[in-house]
């Protein structure tokens, strides 16, 4: 390796605003366990599918009905 590296004509990431953000959440455990089983079947890892499901819900800007009583 070098000693020093020259970085004045390096350039930012252009993919960087499309790298995943690490988060913390709280979901329920029969969610978890909902998106588990499901990820088995398809051979997806379970947070990778939870995070397509919520891409697909932001690109159709799909909302919830919520009624409060």
């Amino acid at each position: 390796m070098r000693k020093e590296y020259d970085f004045s004509a390096a350039r930012k990431n252009p993919y960087a605003s499309q790298l995943k953000k690490q988060i913390t959440i709280r979901l329920d455990e029969e969610s978890i366990t909902y998106f588990k089983s499901i990820s088995e079947e398809v051979g997806i890892p379970y947070q990778s599918l939870i995070n397509l499901y919520m891409r697909d819900c932001a690109a159709s800007q799909r909302k919830l009905d919520l009624n409060w009583k």
